[in-house]
């Protein structure tokens, strides 16, 4: 049987509070639980509101902006840009199977480190690399499906604009054919 997912509640003051230990915790702890697998969900202790994401993302930032960032300011202009895009859905469902096809990975190459200990150390790196081509193998085939989706996408758009246009055309010639003396007053 699975645990409940852990509650914490965040108050007016910024405050954070553990259901499960009762006590007030901060962003670290937080951060703890995400690095110790822990499922949990933060509400707002006044409108029950999920703020799971908002305090996520916060605890990104202060990564970001304390130490070795991960995201370039390039990778992060290029999400901002495909928000409110057609794109949106697709890149954040991409980004999750790629992270999640990461971890397991990362977590097959720890394995792997575990029972391969001793004397064949070498071997270890040869699977490590093993690994990493099949990792590598995974993104040629999503990058393109991305792609195609995109392609098809973009296609179907530029079909319905052109037949906008036509239509709008075709509906400005019938209302001039139609109503001759706009063209003589003219």
């Amino acid at each position: 049987m699975s645990e409940p997912v852990r509650l914490i509640k965040k108050y007016p003051n910024r405050r954070l509070y553990d259901t499960k230990t009762s006590a007030y915790i901060t962003l670290g702890d937080v951060k703890d639980l995400v690095l110790k697998f822990e499922v949990f969900k933060v509400i707002d202790a006044k409108t029950g509101d999920d703020l799971t994401r908002s305090i996520l993302l916060q605890i990104i930032l202060e990564e970001e902006t304390g130490g070795v960032p991960l995201f370039s300011s390039e990778l992060l202009s290029g999400f901002v840009r495909f928000y409110g895009s057609t794109m949106q859905g697709m890149l954040g469902k991409y980004l999750e199977n790629n992270m999640k096809t990461f971890v397991d990975f990362q977590q097959k190459l720890q394995d792997q480190s575990r029972t391969m200990g001793g004397p064949n150390g070498g071997d270890n790196a040869h699977m490590q690399a093993d690994f990493w081509n099949q990792f590598l193998n995974f993104q040629q085939p999503a990058m393109q499906s991305m792609m195609t989706t995109y392609m098809d996408q973009s296609k179907k758009m530029f079909q319905s604009m052109q037949d906008q246009l036509q239509s709008q055309t075709r509906n400005m010639f019938i209302t001039g054919l139609l109503n001759p003396a706009d063209k003589e007053e003219k």
